[in-house]
C-alpha cells in the first residue's frame, strides 16, 4: 500500500468513527431535547448532525481526490479536498445560522425546560465523547495532513464546551429556576458560526494560493545549496494540487563555465534529491550566470547591490551577472507588497543608469512569494 492510498484509508476510517459517534449523541440529545423542552439540547444534537454529514462529505472528497491523473485532469484532482471542505464549511454555516434563529425566538416566546437525571447524564456523556473524539480525529489529522480532519477535530473539541455549557445552564435551572437555554443555544450558534467562517477562509486561502511553509523552502534550498557548483538557490514557487501534492520551480546560481551537459546532469540530480526528501516535484529548474571569468564584475555587482540595498522594499538581489565586453549587466530583484514593481524597476534603472551610463541594464521584478 502507498502512502496515498495509507492516507485515504486513515481518512476514511477516522471520519467513519466520527459518524457513528455524531448520530448516537445527536439521537441521544435530541430525545433529550425533545422530552425535556430544551432548545439548547436540541440544538446541539442539530450541531452533532451535521458533524456527521460533514464527515460523509469529507469521506467522499478524500475518495474523489485520490483519483489517478487523466487526461483531461494530468495532475491529478487532489484539490477536490479543498471543494469538499468548501462544502463542510457551507453545512456548518448553515447549522449556525439555523440554531441562531431558532434560538432568538426561544428568547421572544420563552418555554421552560424539564431536566430529569437520565437527560443529566446524557449530557455529561456527550462532554467526555466529543473531547475524546475531538483529540482523535485532529491528531489523525495532523498526522496524514488533511484539514479536514483537523477541522473536524476543532470542531468536536468546541462542540465538547458548547456541551458543558448546555450542562451548566441546566443545573443552574434546577438550582435557581433562572432558565438560560436560549441564551446558551444563541452562544452555540456563535460559536457553530464563527467555526465555519474559520473553515471557510482556511480553505479559500488554499484554492486561492497562499504563500508556501517557509521550513519547507528552506529546506528545499539547504538540498539544492549543498551541491558544490551551486551558488544559491532563489524564486522558490510551489503551487499545490492538494495536501502534500506540491509542483514547484526553481532558479540556481551556477558558474558560467558550465557546460549544458553539466547543467542538464545537476538539473536531473537536484530534482531527484528534492522529490526523495521532500515530495515536492520539481518541474522547472531555470539557471542564472555566476561571474567567474573577471573579478571585475564582482565590484560592480557591489556597487549595484549598494544602490538596490538602500531601498528598504528591495528585498533581495540575485541571477547577478556582468558582461564586461558587450557592457550588458543583468540581474532580478525580490520586491516587497509596499511598492508597484514597475515602480520598482523604473527607480532602480534610473539609478543604476546615472551610476553606469555605458552599460545597458536588464532587470527583472521577482514577488516576495517565498
Amino acid at each position: 500500500m502507498n502512502e496515498s492510498e495509507n492516507r485515504q484509508k486513515v481518512i476514511v476510517r477516522t471520519s467513519i468513527i466520527g459518524i457513528a459517534a455524531n448520530i448516537v449523541l445527536s439521537a441521544f440529545k435530541a430525545f433529550v431535547g425533545f422530552a425535556t423542552n430544551s432548545i439548547a439540547v436540541t440544538l446541539d444534537a442539530v450541531n452533532n448532525l451535521s458533524d456527521a454529514l460533514s464527515s460523509v462529505i469529507t469521506i467522499v472528497g478524500a475518495k474523489l481526490s485520490n483519483k489517478l491523473p487523466d487526461k483531461k485532469h494530468p495532475l491529478g484532482y487532489g484539490r477536490i479536498e479543498y471543494l469538499s471542505a468548501m462544502v463542510v464549511a457551507a453545512i456548518v454555516l448553515y447549522a449556525g445560522g439555523t440554531s441562531a434563529v431558532e434560538s432568538v425566538k426561544k428568547i421572544i416566546h420563552p418555554e421552560a425546560a424539564d431536566y430529569s437525571t437520565i437527560s443529566l447524564v446524557i449530557i455529561a456523556s456527550a462532554v467526555v465523547v466529543k473531547l475524546v473524539l475531538g483529540k482523535f480525529v485532529k491528531r489523525q489529522g495532523e498526522r496524514v495532513n488533511s484539514g479536514a480532519l483537523v477541522a473536524s477535530g476543532a470542531d468536536a473539541l468546541f462542540d465538547a464546551i458548547l456541551s458543558l455549557s448546555v450542562l451548566a445552564s441546566a443545573i443552574v435551572f434546577i438550582l435557581t429556576g433562572i432558565s438560560l437555554e436560549a441564551y446558551v443555544g444563541l452562544v452555540i450558534s456563535a460559536f457553530i458560526i464563527k467555526s465555519g467562517i474559520g473553515m471557510l477562509i482556511e480553505t479559500l486561502d488554499d484554492i486561492l494560493g497562499k504563500r508556501a511553509d517557509g521550513d519547507l523552502v528552506k529546506k528545499i534550498k539547504a538540498l539544492l545549496t549543498e551541491e558544490p557548483q551551486v551558488r544559491g538557490a532563489y524564486d522558490v514557487i510551489l503551487n499545490n494540487y492538494g495536501p502534500d501534492k506540491f509542483l514547484g520551480s526553481v532558479h540556481l546560481e551556477l558558474p558560467d563555465t558550465m557546460t549544458v551537459e553539466e547543467v542538464d546532469e545537476l538539473t536531473r540530480k537536484v530534482q531527484a534529491r528534492v522529490l526523495k526528501e521532500t515530495g515536492v516535484i520539481l518541474t522547472g529548474v531555470g539557471v542564472y550566470s555566476h561571474n567567474t571569468k573577471n573579478d571585475g564584475a564582482a565590484k560592480i555587482r557591489s556597487n549595484v547591490l549598494k544602490l538596490v540595498k538602500e531601498h528598504p522594499w528591495a528585498l533581495q538581489l540575485h541571477g547577478f551577472y556582468v558582461n564586461l565586453e558587450e557592457k550588458a549587466i543583468r540581474f532580478d530583484v525580490v520586491m516587497n507588497f509596499e511598492i508597484k514593481p514597475q515602480e520598482g524597476l523604473d527607480i532602480l534603472h534610473k539609478e543604476i543608469s546615472e551610476a553606469y551610463p555605458d552599460y545597458d541594464l536588464h532587470i527583472a521584478a521577482d514577488i516576495d512569494a517565498s
